[in-house]
Parts: structure tokens; C-alpha cells; sequence
């Protein structure tokens, strides 16, 4: 089941970054709520608020570690974490390698969901992968500060 939803998180994230190249790139952004959400394409070199431009040998180095890691820990450990511990590592799992299929098909990641908060903060733009690594890691970190990952 972890795996179908790894699988999952990972197909909708390409699928969405597919049709953000096909009807983004290129346009200006497809406003949804003025001044608040908008589909924008951008090319990201980086990684979160544009931190460490141009390392993409880093970026893969340190995906496939942590996509390693967490795969050995479900495994060995599977047995002993609540179900939410193991969707939260699914989800991080699936953002994560979202996120590194594009930097090695295209050197650069595909993102392209702008919020903004008025005139005052424009939030970097981020894609579906992004949200599941923030979410999944949002809940482990809630978890192992609660001390309630284990069964």
C-alpha cells in the first residue's frame, strides 16, 4: 500500500509538472485568485527559496541518500512505526524523488504554484513533490517531538 501511494505521489507530480510545461512555459501566469494564487512556470536550479543555485550533482547526491535511507528504514523498521509514521515517509519519499526525476532528466525542477499574501510577500513558487516533502516532514517531525511514531 506505502508503495502504490509513493507511486502515486510521484505520477501526479510529473503529470502536473507535465502540463505546467505544456501550458505555462512560455505565458504569463494563469491567474486563479488575483493576488493570492496563480500558476506561474519557473525553472528552479536550486532548491527551497532559491537556496544553492547550480548544485545539481549535490541535489541528486543528497536525494538518493535520503530516498535510500528512508526505503532501509521502512523496511527494518516497519514493523514497530504507526501507519502515520509510514505514510509520512511515503509522502516525503515520493516528493523527494518527484523532485529528482527532474533534476537529472532536466538539470532543474519544474515548479509553478505561486501564492502570494497581498502586496507584501510573494511565497516562492513550488510543485506537488514540494508539498508532499513539507507535509511528510511537517508530520515526522510532529511525531518524533510527540515521541508517537512507534507502535
Amino acid at each position: 500500500m506505502l508503495f502504490l501511494m509513493t507511486i502515486l505521489i510521484i505520477v501526479l507530480d510529473q503529470v502536473s509538472k507535465y502540463a505546467a510545461v505544456k501550458y505555462l512555459k512560455g505565458n504569463n501566469p494563469y491567474v486563479i485568485i488575483k493576488n493570492f494564487f496563480q500558476l506561474y512556470y519557473v525553472e528552479n536550479y536550486g532548491a527551497a527559496f532559491g537556496i544553492l543555485q547550480n548544485k545539481k550533482a549535490f541535489f541528486i547526491i543528497i536525494t538518493s541518500i535520503v530516498i535510500i535511507s528512508i526505503t532501509f528504514f521502512l523496511f527494518r523498521y516497519s514493523h514497530s512505526l504507526t501507519k502515520l509514521m509510514k505514510v509520512s515517509l511515503s509522502m516525503l519519499m515520493g516528493g523527494a524523488i518527484g523532485n529528482l526525476i527532474d533534476r537529472i532528466r532536466l538539470g532543474y525542477v519544474v515548479d509553478f504554484i505561486s501564492i502570494k499574501f497581498g502586496k507584501g510577500y510573494d511565497f516562492p513558487v513550488f510543485n506537488v513533490a514540494d508539498m508532499f516533502v513539507v507535509i511528510g516532514t511537517f508530520l515526522i517531525m510532529i511525531m518524533i517531538v510527540s515521541d508517537k511514531y512507534e507502535i
